[in-house]
C-alpha cells in the first residue's frame, strides 16, 4: 500500500496513462494567472470607490460652502434693504425737491401750490397724496385731479379744469355752468359761450341740467362754426337753441338726442328760419 496523495493524483505510468509534465505547469500558470487578474481587479475597484467617496466628500464641502454664501448674501441684502428704507422714511434724503403742476390754464399755479400744503423736508414716501389731491380738488375751477410721486424728489400733479359751456345772469354777476352742471365760478364769460335762458337756473335746477346735456349732445359745428347764442329752456321737454345767425333750432327734451344731432346738420342747409328735430323722425322747416 502506497501513502501519500500527491503519488496518487498524478497519473500512473504503469497503469498506461500518459504524463506530460508541460501541460501540468501550464494550467498551473494559468490558475495563478487568473489569482492575479482577480486580485488585480479588486485593487482597482477599491481605487475607484476611494475616488468616488473624496469626489462625494469634496462636492459636499462645496454645496455646504456655497449654500452659507448664499445664505449670508441673502441676510446682507435684507440688511441692506430694511436700512435703505429706514432712511428714506425717516430721513429728508427723498424730501421733495420739485413740484410740476400740469394742466392749467384758468387756475393760478400758486393756488395749486398752496392747496397741496407739501411740508418741507417729509420723505416722499411719507407724503399722502390722496389728501393733496383732495385739498386742490376744493378749489372751484378744478374738476379733477391727480397727485403722483416721481423719485427721486418730484411731485407731479396733473388738473384738469372746469371750462364754461353755458352761463346765466343774476345780480352778482354772470355764473359759469361746466359739463356736470356745476356752477363754478362768477365772472364775465368767454366769447362764444352760450346764454343760458330759463327760470330758475341752476346746478341743481333740473331744466337747468337738461339744457346742459342738450349742449353736450348738438354736433360740433353747429356749436363751434354755426354757433349757439342762447339756450332757452322753458322744461325738461321744451328747449330751443338760439343760433347767431338769427335761426331757431327746435331741439325738445334730451330723449333720442343722438338722433336729432344726425338730423339737424342736413336739416340746416335748407332755407328757414325754425327747424324743428323735437320728433326726430318727422322734422319741419318754418
Amino acid at each position: 500500500m502506497g501513502s501519500g496523495g500527491g503519488a496518487a493524483d498524478r497519473p500512473d505510468p504503469a497503469a498506461g496513462d500518459s504524463y506530460d509534465a508541460d501541460d501540468y505547469d501550464t494550467e498551473s500558470a494559468a490558475a495563478a494567472d487568473n489569482s492575479a487578474e482577480s486580485a488585480g481587479e479588486s485593487a482597482a475597484a477599491r481605487r475607484a470607490r476611494l475616488r468616488r467617496g473624496r469626489v462625494r466628500r469634496e462636492s459636499r464641502i462645496v454645496t455646504a460652502w456655497q449654500s452659507r454664501r448664499v445664505r449670508w448674501g441673502a441676510l446682507a441684502g435684507v440688511v441692506v434693504l430694511i436700512a435703505f428704507g429706514l432712511v428714506a422714511w425717516f430721513t429728508p434724503l427723498l424730501s421733495v425737491r420739485t413740484v410740476q403742476v400740469d394742466g392749467l390754464s384758468a387756475v393760478p399755479e400758486q393756488q395749486v401750490q398752496d392747496a397741496l400744503q407739501v411740508p418741507d423736508g417729509l420723505s416722499m414716501m411719507r407724503l399722502d397724496t390722496n389728501a393733496m389731491a383732495e385739498r386742490v380738488s376744493q378749489l372751484p375751477k378744478v374738476r379733477s385731479v391727480r397727485v403722483q410721486r416721481v423719485f427721486p424728489s418730484t411731485v407731479r400733479v396733473t388738473v384738469v379744469e372746469r371750462t364754461p359751456v353755458l352761463y346765466f345772469d343774476s345780480p352778482d354777476g354772470a355764473h359759469l355752468l361746466d359739463c356736470d352742471s356745476v356752477e363754478f365760478a362768477i365772472e364775465p364769460p368767454g366769447p362764444g359761450i352760450p346764454k343760458l335762458v330759463t327760470d330758475h337756473p341752476g346746478g341743481s335746477d333740473p331744466v337747468t341740467r337738461a339744457a346742459v346735456a342738450v349742449m353736450a349732445a348738438i354736433p360740433v359745428p353747429l356749436r363751434d362754426e354755426v354757433g349757439v347764442g342762447a339756450v332757452v329752456a322753458r322744461s325738461v321737454s321744451d328747449i330751443a337753441l338760439e343760433l347767431r345767425d338769427g335761426r331757431t333750432v327746435l331741439w325738445g327734451g334730451t330723449m333720442d338726442s343722438a338722433r336729432k344731432a344726425a338730423v339737424v346738420g342736413p336739416l340746416l342747409s335748407q332755407p328757414g328760419k325754425v327747424f324743428d328735430v323735437s320728433s326726430p323722425n318727422l322734422v319741419t322747416v318754418k
